[in-house]
């Protein structure tokens, strides 16, 4: 297993990084909150997971290993594999997840694209015992500091959401909806949250549907 990844941030795409570790250049899936923290040139430490194929190998990085133990645990749900579980972190943080998982909190998993009603119920039931209590007690949107993202808020979330499966004009829309929020963040001097951002915009959809 390769448990972490280390080096300079060689490229950075929508979806993944190239991370150079010993002059090779490693590709590493991430949900668009961990490539927001990541800079081209600087250094960056990724947990990982290792998905194996019959005709790939996959490279998912996490923030940290709280991220990437969850990620691994979503996939011992039935249905639930490497893709789905990386869009449930995209859209939750692991102690939001394990929040709605112990809560029972169905219209949190639904949120998730690719999750409905029947599989939001399933997976309460599947991975009640598995998540654990949140591991800590702050509100639901108060998740740990991440760093500021680089300047191009608006296309980082159209991307992201595109790539979650949703049609480019209801992403439009959902930009503009949380647009007042990163306008006023600039206003301030501040670079736009973009995990933020991308959950706010995930909630303006899920209202929609």
């Amino acid at each position: 297993m390769i448990a972490f990844v280390a080096g300079p941030v060689a490229a950075l795409a929508p979806d993944s990084a190239v991370v150079e570790v010993g002059g090779i250049g490693v590709a590493v899936q991430c949900t668009p909150g961990t490539l927001a923290g990541l800079r081209v040139g600087e250094r960056a430490r990724l947990a990982t997971s290792l998905v194996v194929r019959e005709d790939s190998l996959t490279l998912y990085g996490f923030a940290d290993d709280d991220e990437r133990g969850v990620f691994e645990l979503l996939q011992t749900a039935s249905g639930v594999g490497p893709r789905l579980a990386q869009a449930m972190l995209a859209v939750h943080s692991p102690d939001a997840l394990r929040r709605a998982v112990s809560t029972g909190d169905e219209k949190a998993l639904t949120a998730v694209p690719g999750i409905g009603k029947k599989g939001a119920q399933k997976l309460l039931l599947e991975l009640r015992d598995r998540l654990g209590a949140p591991l800590s007690t702050a509100a639901p949107e108060a998740g740990p500091a991440r760093a500021a993202a680089p300047p191009g808020w608006r296309e980082q979330l159209q991307t992201a959401l595109v790539g979650l499966g949703y049609a480019p004009r209801d992403a439009d829309g959902a930009l503009a909806a949380v647009a007042p929020q990163a306008e006023a963040a600039e206003a301030e001097g501040a670079a736009p949250d973009v995990p933020r951002l991308l959950r706010a915009a995930l909630q303006t959809l899920n209202r929609t549907r």
